[in-house]
Order: C-alpha cells, then structure tokens, then sequence
C-alpha cells in the first residue's frame, strides 16, 4: 500500500472567528498554522485566505500571495493547495430569486481562478457541485467548471476534483473523456455538508467505486465525522484530510488546541492501523508533481 498523505485545511471561509480563539486568520497566521501543521505530519496544506481586518472570506490576490513567500521561505517542499472554491455562492432574493440576495458570491469562473494563474501553486481545488448548502445554493455549471480548469491547466497547476454527491463524479468522468480535465485525475470526497455525501462507509465506498481507473484520492468528513472518515478512507486505500475548516474539535466538546493537534490525531489513526505517513517530497512523487 502507498503511504498517506495527509492533508491540512487550515482555516477554510466558512468558520467564524468567534467559534475559535485561535482560527488563522491573517496571513501570517495562516502561514504559521500550514507550517506547524507540516511540522505534526502534513503533506498538503489547503489554503483559503481572510481579511485580516474581518476575519471574513477575501479573495485577495496580496493575501494569497503573501501565504505562500512566508511558507516557501521556511519550506520548499510543502504542497501547497489553494481554493477555488469562493465565488460559487447564491441566495436568491426573497421578493425575486433572479436577483442575488446580500451574501450571494457568484462571479466570473476567471476571477475565481485569478490567483492560480498568477501565483502557480501545487494543486487549486476545482469544485464540480451545483447543490443546496444549508440555506444556500452552490452553482457550478458544466460551462464555468471548464473555463477554470482551462485557466488551471495553463497555469500548469494540478487540479484537485472536489466531490460533494455522486452526480459531480458522473461530471468528472464526461470532463476528463471530453478533454476538459487529464485523467485518471486527482480527486476529494467531501463527506458531511448538509444535502451532499452522508458520512458513512457506505457513501465513502460507493464514491470510490465511481472514480476513473487510476485515480488518487482523498476522503475526508465535516464536525464529528472527521476521525471517522479519516481511518475509512485509509481502509479504502485513500488519502486523509482533517484541518480547522471542516472541523474544530479535538473531541466531543473540546476544542482543538491548533490545527497541527488534528494532524497528529490523524496520524496516529493512520500509523495504529499499520499505514505510513508520507513526506512531502513522497507526496510529491506520488502526485506526479514538480518539486
């Protein structure tokens, strides 16, 4: 069996700072949390960018860019995953649902891959769901999807596959047989968000055995079914992912002390069951990435 990578979220754009004391929020911070969580045993650091005035969601190119020199100046060999996930949101307007409600955050498929094009890290998230989110709607039709992913593969950037229910794997497949995408692909299973995957081993099972021949993949569960998924995935012979922004506790009613605690508790999940955590120059061979 290939060792695992295990990759951290670090803070994500839809946990507010006053559910944590301690949530990265600005660039530094944010850098820190990747480092230190490399230093716990991450391969991959997935990386969302705040205002750090607000702490809200941003999209700000100096951010971004700001997050790799500081974590590229200490180490070279970290994967570095960025999102391109902001900018898909929409909350149709109570009196006419044509017109976006305050909150809504769809734009232009190119502005939500400008920093890819401009800053070329590792890997960029490419999110193939159209779907209620809570309250909300994500929309991310065919059309948008391959306009990102034209923008992600002339940047050279890998694209990671991010798969919220089973019709987003029957999309997947159609873009990498119509040359959109390059197969077999590089894939994550979002396991938890409300009207997506259910977290089961049963779900975790199902989604693998829709993947393309060949491909790599993650798997990874919201809240309490982060530990959960993570020794699943492992046993499906998948990689893991745990981090602030899908889940904040260490254990029922106990907040992690930092991102690099959950990096350790899967680590020790995946080493108790007989795995071997990869290093980030092994991830990078495993991926097929430049180093």
């Amino acid at each position: 069996m290939n060792k695992t990578i295990i990759t951290c979220a670090v803070t994500g754009n839809i946990v507010k700072p006053e559910q944590h004391p301690d949530l990265p929020v600005t660039p530094r911070e944010i850098a820190i949390a990747c480092l230190d969580a490399a230093d716990a045993g991450a391969a991959v650091v997935h990386i969302h960018v705040r205002d750090p005035k607000t702490g809200q969601p941003s999209m700000e190119l100096d951010h971004y860019a700001e997050v790799m020199q500081r974590i590229r100046d200490q180490n070279r060999e970290l994967v570095i995953n960025l999102t391109t996930g902001p900018g898909g949101r929409f909350i149709p307007g109570a009196d006419d649902p044509r017109v976006a409600a305050p909150g809504s955050t769809l734009m232009l498929p190119e502005k939500r891959v400008a920093h890819i094009a401009a800053l070329r890290p590792d890997i960029a998230t490419l999110d193939l769901n159209t779907m209620n989110s809570g309250a909300d709607v994500v929309i991310n039709t065919p059309a948008n999807v391959a306009r990102m992913a034209k923008v992600i593969r002339e940047a050279g950037v890998k694209p990671e596959i991010e798969i919220f229910d089973s019709g987003d794997l029957h999309l997947a497949r159609d873009l990498i047989r119509d040359g959109v995408l390059e197969g077999p692909g590089l894939f994550s299973f979002v396991l938890g968000v409300r009207y997506g995957f259910n977290a089961s081993p049963e779900t975790m099972a199902y989604a693998r055995g829709l993947l393309p021949a060949g491909a790599v993949w993650t798997g990874f569960g919201i809240g309490r079914h982060e530990f959960p998924m993570v020794a699943q995935a492992w046993l499906l012979g998948g990689h893991v992912r745990v981090g602030f922004e899908d889940n904040l506790y260490i254990a029922k009613g106990k907040l992690a002390r930092d991102n690099a605690e959950l990096v350790a508790r899967a680590r020790l999940i995946v080493e108790s069951m007989g795995g071997e955590i990869a290093s980030a120059a092994e991830a990078r061979r495993l991926l097929g990435l430049a180093r």
